[in-house]
């Protein structure tokens, strides 16, 4: 396993990280807890520390069970979780979105879920369309202040609001935006015209989902463009 430092931190993580959306069968298919294990092992003993979940994947189910497989280890892995969509079918629109109010309501139950004190990288899920990229920075710098979060990311968000958001953080002298997460495969390449290249000059470290163009789990820790 290659390892890379993430964006302009000081974090060190497997260049190929382990995404968990097949970890329960809330969605009605899915990898049981003993395949989900069985995957978690085999990821950690090939040196793998890079574990990438959301609060929507299996409607908490994921979350749940990386809790229990963290159990003793969690030292080990950088852990990394989502919000925006809710843990749960049909969830209330006070806890979905990106507003301060769903952010932390969201983390607080995936602390509970996962097990732990802290969330090593928080990811807005993808944009809501309605809160603005002021309230989110403000909502990330409070969490880290009150050490429930470590590291701040955007996830399926367009450059301009990358650029933005980071931006917002240096001025005001928040938590640093530190990642972004996006699709990108040989049959998705349009990242390659703004995302990657943006992202490179922000310094932020790069999360790459569905390398395979669909149906797969495992995403790429990136530093710098691809080559054609």
């Amino acid at each position: 396993m290659k390892y890379t430092t993430f964006g302009k931190t000081g974090l060190r993580v497997s260049q190929l990280a382990l995404g968990t959306g097949n970890f329960g069968t809330g969605w009605g298919h899915g990898a049981e807890v003993g395949e989900s294990k069985a995957v978690f092992n085999a990821y950690a003993e090939a040196g793998g520390n890079f574990i990438d979940t959301a609060d929507v994947y299996q409607f908490g189910q994921s979350e749940e069970i990386l809790g229990s497989l963290l159990q003793g280890r969690r030292e080990e892995f950088v852990l990394a979780t989502k919000y925006t969509n809710g843990a749960t079918p049909n969830a209330d629109r006070l806890v979905t979105g990106n507003s301060r109010k769903a952010m932390v309501a969201s983390v607080k139950a995936s602390l509970k879920r996962l097990k732990t004190d802290r969330i090593d990288l928080y990811w807005v899920h993808h944009p809501d369309g309605v809160t603005p990229s002021e309230e989110i920075v403000r909502g990330f710098e409070d969490l880290a202040r009150a050490g429930k979060i470590l590291y701040a990311g955007l996830s399926n968000f367009p450059a301009w609001r990358l650029a933005r958001a980071v931006t917002l953080a240096e001025l005001n002298h928040l938590v640093p935006i530190a990642g972004a997460q996006f699709e990108h495969s040989l049959v998705h390449r349009d990242p390659e015209a703004d995302l990657f290249p943006a992202s490179r000059a922000l310094g932020l470290g790069m999360v790459t989902w569905s390398p395979l163009g669909g149906g797969a789990n495992i995403v790429r820790a990136r530093q710098g463009a691809p080559k054609g």
